[in-house]
């Protein structure tokens, strides 16, 4: 590897902080389309909750129809017996028809009063429905905004990205091969991908241990590559102000 400067090394630590800028802004613009879905599933679920009112309504309403059905078909019944009364010749015939059409008048009394609390239920359903399709309208709204806000500020990001790659490159054309390679094999070999730190007061900034007095003093000179001898990183000496003797 040729000489490497202090200001091989500085632009390799700005090479590495744009990267991890690059890095950001990649995760930040893959999760996109992630939250267009959690918006769109807001919204699926508030549609289906409205869809399964408008399906209780109509079995209530359905329900309420064959409740009517009952209803007038036992005042057929009714109309019908009432009319057989004047033609009935005995007082037991007489007595049964009175009892059939006292039961029916029972039947279709407690047909009213189901009837009276199904409408109840449906006027309460119908209140829900509305509300319900009116925080849909607002929600849509709302994430109609938010959406394009989103779009707005990834395509900002997208500039960004396409800025920060052109700095990439005119950066990293001017720093040595031979020294990008390393320090490219050593990010590898890092959790976090970072493959050099500065050192401030004779402290490793990526595993933040003491490197010894010896490596501190060669590595404010600045004039060869330096490795960190626990974390191995490549590291760079931060404090300009502050020289060992």
């Amino acid at each position: 590897m040729s000489k490497i400067t202090r200001e091989q090394i500085v632009a390799l630590a700005k090479l590495q902080q744009i990267e991890l800028e690059i890095s950001k802004t990649r995760e930040r613009l893959s999760k996109v389309d992630q939250r267009f879905e959690e918006l769109d599933g807001k919204l699926l679920d508030l549609r289906q909750m409205i869809e399964q009112y408008e399906s209780t309504i109509k079995e209530m309403n359905r329900q309420y129809r064959a409740y009517e059905s009952d209803a007038q078909a036992n005042l057929d019944r009714i109309k019908k017996s009432e009319a057989k009364l004047s033609s009935v010749k005995t007082n037991k015939e007489y007595q049964s028809s009175l009892k059939e059409i006292d039961d029916l008048k029972e039947k279709n009394s407690k047909l009213e009063d189901e009837m009276i609390e199904f409408l109840e239920r449906i006027e309460e359903a119908d209140r829900e429905l509305k509300a319900k399709s009116t925080a849909y309208s607002a929600l849509k709204a709302e994430i109609q905004t938010e959406k394009e806000t989103i779009q707005r500020e990834a395509q900002e990001e997208r500039h960004q990205l396409e800025k920060l790659d052109a700095d990439w490159k005119s950066l990293s054309e001017g720093i040595d091969a031979e020294l990008l390679v390393t320090f490219n094999r050593i990010k590898t070999n890092q959790a976090n991908k970072i493959g050099i730190v500065a050192v401030s007061s004779a402290v490793c900034q990526g595993c933040h241990m003491n490197i010894p007095p010896q490596l501190y003093n060669e590595l404010q000179r600045g004039d060869k590559l330096q490795r960190c001898p626990i974390c191995e990183r490549i590291i760079y000496w931060k404090d300009q102000k502050e020289r060992s003797e």
